[in-house]
């Protein structure tokens, strides 16, 4: 049996571009490592911060993630995803900048789970900042326009922790944030299921599940789909690739 080469590294096939960040991250959170069952690799893309890419609409940052995709790759990565929804605005032009594939942002979830609901009931989506979130980044996602969104703008932690970059957390207040944001978008009978947009919002999943009892779409769990196509477990319960 001969082995083909042509990677630096093996074992961690998913590569996750990350904000230039230093707020705390929890087990949940992409940027938290031990938050997947299998090794990946991370790339700060400097200049990234929660503010310029949320708010700013990541004006200018383009080169400095196709730069940080192309190195992943280099550096053994099959798969390229990123820490931020609002990333989509960078889809198509990642996807042909590395010959690998590339999952920018969990809107893009939004019309598979429109597929697996009832007649009647579509996808709602909770996102970070309602008021920054633009046609183009659901355009770029593929997103219908009549989705129905809600924000944890206005909450007590949440939102002003992440965009603002604090460097302290309280879960407690952030999660009923998500909750409270969660269950006002579910005053919409039409929602089915919640996709959340942000990946800092997965730790507070169970949570959102609970009171709301819709089903709940998270980054984490996208990320972790799109890496069993690029590592699919062996019969003893390892990773391949």
């Amino acid at each position: 049996m001969r082995l083909s080469g042509g990677k630096s590294i093996y074992g961690a096939t998913l590569g996750i571009l990350m904000l230039e960040a230093r707020f705390p991250r929890i087990v949940g959170d992409m940027g938290h490592a031990d938050t997947f069952p299998f090794p990946v690799q991370y790339r700060l893309v400097d200049g990234a911060s929660p503010d310029r890419v949320v708010r700013h609409g990541a004006d200018g940052l383009l080169g400095p993630f196709v730069d940080a995709a192309r190195d992943l790759v280099r550096h053994g990565c099959d798969g390229i995803t990123t820490n931020c929804g609002f990333l989509s605005l960078f889809q198509t032009e990642l996807a042909a900048a590395v010959n690998v594939p590339v999952a920018t942002s969990s809107l893009m979830q939004v019309a598979t789970v429109n597929r697996l609901l009832p007649a009647g009931k579509r996808a709602g989506l909770l996102t970070i900042s309602g008021s920054t979130l633009t046609d183009a980044h659901l355009v770029a996602a593929g997103v219908p326009p009549d989705t129905p969104i809600a924000t944890t703008e206005g909450g007590a932690e949440f939102t002003r922790a992440i965009l603002d970059d604090e460097e302290t957390l309280d879960p407690a207040l952030a999660e009923a944030d998500n909750v409270s944001a969660a269950l006002m978008l579910c005053t919409d009978d039409s929602v089915g299921a919640i996709v959340l947009e942000c990946t800092n919002m997965t730790p507070y999943a169970a949570a959102i599940r609970a009171a709301t009892g819709r089903p709940v779409f998270t980054m984490v769990g996208f990320a972790s789909w799109f890496h069993s196509a690029l590592s699919p477990r062996l019969d003893g319960g390892r990773y391949g690739l």
